[in-house]
């Protein structure tokens, strides 16, 4: 456990079953975890998959502070989604809940499980938009227009 919190950012998605209630039970279950406080939630919005199949999907951002370590934040990350059971039949395969850690503090790392800050965090509209909604100054402008052609929606406030 880590003494002083550091700021993160997790990207949330589902296509599977009820998406928006996938997500917003994710942001509850995020709040809820041990040494995480979520401190901000983008609105929520609705993509076409990117790379994947299957329906549209809902996706959001989470800001939270934590004091566990990204390892420790990416062991919860992977527990939330098994609660909420996700499978992982193939790549890119339709999920029921889909949590990545976008970035930890100012962190980067490289390992066989864990990639900070995310290697494709600036090709997903459906992260940039999101990402733009709690933190403008990591997806401004012209990240926005780089993706500029990735459909998307801006389709509920978090809170409703």
């Amino acid at each position: 456990m880590l003494r002083n919190p550091v700021t993160a950012y997790v990207a949330l998605g589902a296509n599977l079953g009820d998406a928006r209630s996938a997500v917003l039970q994710a942001f509850e279950s995020l709040a809820c975890w041990p040494e995480i406080q979520v401190t901000d939630r983008s609105a929520l919005y609705r993509s076409a998959p990117h790379e994947a199949q299957g329906p549209d999907f809902i996706n959001a951002v989470a800001r939270i502070d934590t004091h566990l370590t990204a390892p420790g934040v990416l062991d919860a990350l992977q527990a939330i989604e098994h609660q909420a059971g996700r499978l992982r039949p193939y790549v890119n395969a339709p999920r029921s809940l889909d949590l990545d850690l976008l970035f930890y503090g100012d962190g980067c790392m490289q390992s066989p499980r864990l990639t900070l800050p995310h290697p494709r965090w600036r090709e997903r509209a459906f992260v940039l938009y999101p990402l733009a909604d709690v933190c403008p100054q990591r997806a401004g402008p012209d990240d926005l227009a780089r993706v500029a052609d990735q459909p998307i929606e801006r389709v509920a406030e978090p809170w409703s």
